[in-house]
């Protein structure tokens, strides 16, 4: 084996999981943001973690609100989600700009993608500082689920996202 970089172990590594945040904007409307990593914590009591960047708009939004949803994202928005990897959400509507269809959760006032596999609406218990990320650990409240969505996965360092074929 060779040395090498930690960004070159995740291309070798690929395929890796890619999730959508869904987060409350002060005016009410829903900020979505891609993430790379996640994990489950806890199934007693239900936990999950993911990790953002200290800058990430929408990870000061979940330090703000203290709720998040977490969603797979469909094979059908692909492209949208690569977008909202790229870009903030500090002064862009992401619905709008990628064109992404929206649905209601029960119980929330954030919306997430129509074409979501699974998501997971969750409240922030803490977050923990990780270098130049927050690693944000979250209490489960529900999950939904939908099995006709094909779920999308990062490849190649996670400059392509699509399914697992």
């Amino acid at each position: 084996m060779e040395k090498i970089t930690l960004p070159k172990a995740s291309k070798l590594t690929s395929p890796n999981p890619v999730t959508i945040v869904c987060t409350q904007k002060p005016d009410g409307s829903t900020n979505l943001a891609t993430v790379s990593w996640w994990t489950y914590l806890s199934f007693n009591p239900s936990m999950i973690a993911y990790a953002m960047a200290k800058t990430s708009y929408s990870g000061e939004m979940v330090r703000s609100n203290k709720k998040v949803i977490l969603t797979i994202p469909g094979a059908e928005i692909a492209e949208a989600v690569m977008g909202c990897g790229s870009t903030t959400g500090r002064d862009t509507d992401k619905i709008a700009k990628f064109g992404i269809e929206m649905q209601t959760v029960e119980d929330s006032d954030i919306q997430i993608p129509l074409h979501s596999r699974v998501a997971i609406q969750c409240s922030l218990k803490e977050f923990i500082e990780t270098g130049d990320h927050y690693l944000y650990i979250c209490n489960v409240e529900q999950v939904y689920g939908n099995e006709a969505e094909e779920a999308v996965y990062a490849w190649n360092g996670y400059s392509q996202i699509r399914p697992a074929k």
